[in-house]
C-alpha cells in the first residue's frame, strides 16, 4: 500500500512538474506562477481529504462525485496535455541526435511556446466539457426511436410502442425535480408497454424514495415491468448486518411497485391482444465476473413455446453472448443495459467511440447476432462521474414490426 502511494505521489508530481513547464511558457508573471501552485497544492490536499475520510457506508454520494469531478476536471485534461507536448519532446530528442552528428541544432523557443499554448488550451476545453457535462449533460435526456422487425411477432402487436429506460442510479441526483422533462419526454412517445433493465439505485433502496413519485407518473398502457440490476443488490455498499443487506432487495421491489413498476426475477409475464401474445422476460443480473450470476433464462422462460415472440429483459450485455442468443428458448430480443457509454466519448450517427467499448465490444445501441437482436441502451442516469460527456442519457422507444 505504501509503495503505491508513493508510486502515485511520483507520477503526479512529475506530471505537475512537467505542466509547469508549459505554463511558465506560457507566462512569465510570478504572482500567476505562485497562484499555480498554491491551487494545485489546495486541490491535492482537499482530494486526499476527501479520499482519507470515504467509507463504503457512506449512502451520500457527493464524496464520490466530488472525487470524480475533480479528477476529471483537474487531472485528467492534464494528462493529455502532458501526451500532446510529450510528443514534441521526443520529436526534438530525435531531431538533436540527428543532428548532432550532422549540423548544429536549431532550437525554436517559438515553437515550444506555441505547442505549450495550444497543449494548455486543449486543457482548458476539456475541461470546459467537463463542466458542460456536469451542468447540463445529464440532463439532456434523448429520445432514440428504434423501428425492429420481430420474428414470430403477432400481426396485433405491428406498432406496438415500448419504452425502455436503464441506469437510473437515483442515488447520483440530488434534486430529482430536475429530471421532470426527461419524464415528460418518456410520456410523449405514448407507450404501450415501459422496461426498465436495472440499476434503479446505486447501493441502497432508500436512495429511490425521492424519485418514487416522479417515477409513478411515468404513462404505460400495458403496465411497467423492472429487473434487478448489479448495484441493486447492495454488494458496494456497507451494511450494519446481514439481515439489513438481505432486507435491501425487498424494500427495492416494494418502492418500485408504488411507483407503479412490477419487477421480474427469473419469470415472465405475457401481454395478450385478441387472443395473440407477446411473452415478456425479465431475469436478474447475470455478468461476467466479478459480476453476479443470479440470472436463470431456463427459469424465465418455462412454459413458454419455443415459436413465440419473446423480449428479455437483462441488465448486463455479456449475458447476451454467453448466454442468451443460443438459448433454446429462441429469444427474438434482448434489452440491457449497464455500460452507460462510460457517459464519455463521441456518439455521432457514423461515428461511435468510448473507452468503454474495450471492456464491452457490445456497449450502446443495437446489434444482431445469430438471428437474434441485442440492444444495450446508454442509461439514464449517472454514477461516480456526476455528468456525460458526448453520450447523452437514453430515452429507447421501440416500434414493433
Amino acid at each position: 500500500m505504501q509503495k503505491n502511494f508513493l508510486i502515485l505521489t511520483g507520477f503526479f508530481f512529475l506530471l505537475e512538474f512537467y505542466v509547469y513547464q508549459a505554463f511558465k511558457t506560457f507566462t512569465e508573471n510570478t504572482v500567476a506562477r505562485i497562484a499555480y501552485w498554491v491551487i494545485t497544492v489546495a486541490i491535492y490536499a482537499f482530494v486526499a481529504y476527501e479520499i482519507s475520510n470515504f467509507q463504503r457506508s457512506d449512502r451520500d454520494h457527493h464524496r464520490i462525485q466530488i472525487i470524480a469531478s475533480i479528477f476529471l476536471f483537474f487531472l485528467l485534461p492534464k494528462i493529455f496535455a502532458v501526451i500532446f507536448l510529450l510528443f514534441d519532446d521526443i520529436g526534438r530528442i530525435v531531431q538533436y541526435g540527428y543532428t548532432f552528428f550532422v549540423k548544429p541544432e536549431n532550437y525554436y523557443p517559438e515553437r515550444r511556446k506555441f505547442l505549450s499554448i495550444l497543449g494548455l488550451g486543449l486543457t482548458g476545453i476539456f475541461s470546459l466539457l467537463i463542466i458542460d457535462g456536469i451542468i447540463f449533460g445529464k440532463y439532456r435526456h434523448r429520445a432514440r426511436i428504434v423501428k425492429l422487425k420481430i420474428p414470430q411477432l403477432p400481426s396485433i402487436f405491428k406498432g406496438y410502442r415500448i419504452v425502455q429506460i436503464s441506469d437510473v442510479h437515483s442515488g447520483s441526483f440530488f434534486h430529482p425535480e430536475k429530471l421532470k422533462p426527461a419524464i415528460d419526454l418518456i410520456n410523449e412517445q405514448n407507450a404501450d408497454l415501459v422496461l426498465f433493465t436495472g440499476d434503479m439505485v446505486n447501493n441502497f433502496a432508500e436512495e429511490f424514495k425521492p424519485m418514487v413519485q416522479l417515477f409513478a407518473s411515468i404513462k404505460s398502457k400495458d403496465g411497467k415491468f423492472s429487473v434487478l440490476g448489479n448495484h441493486d443488490y447492495g454488494d458496494y455498499g456497507e451494511w450494519n448486518s446481514k439481515e439489513e443487506k438481505a432486507q435491501n432487495i425487498p424494500n427495492l421491489i416494494g418502492l418500485q411497485k408504488l411507483a407503479g413498476f412490477e419487477m421480474l426475477r427469473n419469470e415472465h409475464r405475457i401481454i395478450e391482444k385478441n387472443g395473440e401474445k407477446l411473452y415478456i422476460l425479465g431475469v436478474e443480473n447475470w455478468g461476467l465476473k466479478p459480476f453476479p450470476q443470479y440470472g436463470d433464462l431456463d427459469k424465465a422462460s418455462q412454459g413458454i413455446p419455443t415459436e413465440a415472440a419473446k423480449i428479455l429483459m437483462s441488465h448486463d450485455p455479456t449475458h447476451f453472448d454467453e448466454i442468451v442468443k443460443k438459448h433454446p428458448a429462441n429469444v427474438q430480443l434482448t434489452l440491457s443495459g449497464h455500460t452507460h457509454g462510460m457517459q464519455f466519448g463521441l456518439d455521432l450517427k457514423n461515428l461511435r467511440w468510448s473507452p468503454v467499448q474495450y471492456r464491452y465490444k457490445k456497449w450502446a445501441d443495437l446489434y444482431e447476432s445469430e438471428g437474434k437482436f441485442l440492444y444495450v441502451n446508454r442509461g439514464f442516469g449517472v454514477i461516480g462521474f456526476p455528468g456525460r460527456v458526448g453520450v447523452l442519457p437514453e430515452i429507447t422507444v421501440f416500434e414493433l414490426s
